[in-house]
C-alpha cells in the first residue's frame, strides 16, 4: 500500500476549519483526521467546503453514538461517505460497530483509491496481547485497509502489549494509548512498526499526544527504525524535563541511532520488569526514583553504591544486565568548585585543593540528588549540614557522610559563620511552582555561594534573591550540562560533543 511508504504524522481535529488544517501543515503534519459527527448538522453543512479547500490529505472519521440501527441514520452515514469519496478524501475511518451495518467491500470496489480504517476503543483493564490479537483479527475481516486501536492505559507498562501488536500485526496498525502515561506509544510506535503517529497543535495540547512542533524539532520520528536504541527519563513528574531536547539533538549531531523519550513511571520495579528487552538501552533517573533505582540494577558502580542513588542506568550489551551510575555528584560539586575558583582567580597547583574544603556546606534535601551532593561535599572535606522536611531522612544522610542534621524549621536562622555554601537539592522552586523558595531572602546574607539543582526555570527565585543578597550563584543548568556529558558517554559508548551540548543547553534552557 502506498500510504505505508513514509511515516504519516496526523493531527486530530474536531470541528475543523481550513485555517486549522493550514496550521497543522505549517507545524509539521502531513495528514489530518477530521472528525465528523453524524448528528451534527453544522458539521455536515460545512463538509463539502472543508474537503474541497483542504491543503492536506485527510482521514475522514465518521462518529456515531453507537450502532447505526435507524434507517435514516444509516442513510445519512452512507450519504456522507459517498460525498467524501466523491470529493477525493484519502481515508475513511469507521468504528468497528458501524461495520455491521456498512459493507466496506462494496465501497472499496466503487472507489479503490479511498482506503478504509476500522477503529475500536478498548477500555477497562489492561488488555493482553492475546485479547488485542483476537480483536485485530476480527476487525481485519471487515475488509479494512488498516486497523486502529484506541486503548485506555493506567500506567506506562500498559503500552507494552501495544508495541508487540505493532511488531507482529499482519495488517497496518494505528495505536493510541489514551492519557499522559501513553505518550511513549506515539513516540516509539515507528520503531515497532507503526506507520502513523498523532501530533497535536501547539495551542491545543492533548494528553498522551506529542505536539507537532516537538515531533518536527525534537523527535524526528521519520529517522526512527527497527535498529534505533531507546533511552528515556524515568521520573514522576516528567513533563518539566528538557532532557529529550538535549539528548535527541545530540544523538543526531553525533550520528547515533537513538531516541530519548519522557517516561512517566508510577512503579519503577514494574517498569524495568516490563521493558526488559535490549531495545531499551539506557535511562536517566529523576525524581523520586534515584534511590529506589539502586535495587532495580543488577550491578551498581562503587560511587553510586556508596551514595545510595543512581541517576543513570545502562543495559549492558553483552548480557542485558542493568548497570547503575551516578553522574550527579561530580557534576554538582565541580560546578560549585569552578565557580569559586573563578571568583578567587585560583589556578595551577593551588587548584588541586578544593575551595569548599573546611567550609560549612548547608544542604537542603535528602533525596537522590541530595545524597549525591552530600557525598561529593564530604569527599572534598566540607562540613555538611543537612535540612530536610523529613528529619529522620536528614539524620540518616548526615550519619552516612559524618555530617550534621537539623530540623527544617531552623534553616532560616542557621548561621555558624559567614561565607557558608548553600545547595538546594529539593524540588522547591521548580516549574510550575517557580514563585517558591526554600529559604528566606534575609537568611541568604550568610552565604558566600548558593547553588540550586533546579534548572527549570534557569534563574530560580532562590538564585535571584541570593544574587541580590551578594552571593555567588550557580545554576542547576551547569550541573545539568556536566552530568549530561557523562550520561551521553555512558549511553553511546563514545565521546560526548561537549561544545555542541553546552551551546545547546545554554540556548534552549
Amino acid at each position: 500500500m502506498g500510504f505505508l511508504n513514509n511515516l504519516l504524522v496526523c493531527t486530530p481535529l474536531e470541528c475543523a476549519t481550513t485555517l486549522d488544517i493550514q496550521k497543522a501543515k505549517s507545524e509539521g503534519a502531513n495528514i489530518v483526521e477530521l472528525c465528523i459527527h453524524l448528528h451534527s448538522s453544522s458539521s455536515l453543512i460545512q463538509l463539502p467546503t472543508l474537503l474541497k479547500l483542504k491543503t492536506l490529505p485527510a482521514i475522514f472519521r465518521l462518529q456515531s453514538a453507537g450502532v447505526i440501527s435507524k434507517s435514516n441514520s444509516k442513510a445519512t452515514c452512507l450519504q456522507v461517505m459517498r460525498l467524501a469519496m466523491e470529493l477525493g478524501v484519502e481515508f475513511i475511518e469507521l468504528d468497528y460497530q458501524m461495520t455491521s451495518d456498512i459493507s466496506i467491500w462494496e465501497y472499496k470496489n466503487q472507489n479503490p483509491n479511498c482506503k478504509f480504517i476500522v477503529s475500536s476503543y478498548v477500555n477497562g483493564g489492561n488488555p493482553s496481547v492475546e485479547t488485542l490479537g483476537n480483536l485485530i483479527a476480527q476487525m481485519q475481516f471487515t475488509g479494512a485497509d488498516a486497523i486502529k486501536l484506541k486503548i485506555d492505559v493506567n500506567c506506562i507498562t500498559d503500552s507494552e502489549p501495544i508495541f508487540q501488536m505493532l511488531t507482529h500485526s499482519q495488517v497496518p496498525l494505528i495505536a493510541i494509548a489514551v492519557g499522559s502515561r501513553g505518550l511513549i506509544c506515539q513516540l516509539l510506535g515507528p520503531k515497532f512498526g507503526g506507520f502513523l503517529v498523532y501530533g497535536s497543535l501547539e495551542d491545543k495540547p492533548i494528553a498522551g499526544i506529542p505536539t507537532l512542533v516537538s515531533l518536527k524539532n525534537v523527535y524526528k520520528l521519520e529517522l526512527v527504525n527497527i535498529d534505533t536504541k531507546v533511552f528515556g527519563l524515568v521520573s514522576n513528574p516528567v513533563g518539566h524535563s528538557k532532557s529529550p531536547i538535549l539528548h535527541n539533538l545530540s544523538f543526531r549531531f553525533a550520528g547515533y541511532n537513538g531516541i530519548y523519550v519522557p517516561m512517566l513511571v508510577d512503579d519503577i520495579k514494574e517498569f524495568f520488569n516490563t521493558y526488559n528487552s535490549m531495545d531499551f538501552a539506557g535511562f536517566s533517573v529523576g525524581i523520586p526514583y534515584k534511590e529506589a533505582a539502586v535495587d532495580c540494577c543488577d550491578e551498581v558502580h562503587p560511587l553510586a553504591k556508596s551514595i545510595g542513588a543512581v541517576n543513570t542506568i545502562i543495559r549492558r550489551p553483552a548480557d542485558g544486565k542493568l548497570i547503575g551510575y551516578n553522574t550527579d555528584s561530580e557534576a554538582s560539586i565541580t560546578a560549585i568548585e569552578d565557580a569559586m575558583r573563578g571568583r578567587q582567580g585560583v589556578n595551577g597547583e593551588a587548584s588541586l585543593i578544593s575551595p569548599i574544603a573546611g567550609k560549612v556546606f548547608v544542604l537542603i534535601g535528602a533525596g537522590g540528588a541530595g545524597r549525591a551532593i552530600a557525598y561529593g561535599a564530604k569527599s572534598r572535606g566540607a562540613r555538611v549540614v543537612i535540612f530536610n522536611r523529613d528529619y529522620e531522612r536528614a539524620k540518616a544522610l548526615a550519619h552516612a557522610v559524618s555530617g550534621e542534621a537539623l530540623p527544617y524549621e531552623y534553616l532560616n536562622t542557621f548561621s555558624t559563620e559567614s561565607k557558608m555554601i548553600l545547595a538546594n537539592a529539593s524540588s522547591v522552586g521548580m516549574e510550575p511552582n517557580s514563585d517558591e523558595t526554600p529559604i528566606t531572602k534575609g537568611a541568604l546574607r550568610s552565604y558566600e555561594l548558593v547553588f540550586d539543582a533546579v534548572y527549570t526555570p534557569r534563574n530560580t527565585r532562590l538564585l535571584q534573591e541570593a544574587f541580590e543578597a551578594g552571593a555567588l550563584v550557580v545554576s542547576g543548568v551547569e550541573m545539568f550540562i556536566r552530568q549530561a556529558l557523562d550520561q551521553f558517554k555512558l549511553f553511546t559508548g563514545g565521546l560526548a560533543p561537549e561544545a555542541f551540548i553546552r551551546e545547546l543547553i545554554l540556548e534552549k534552557f
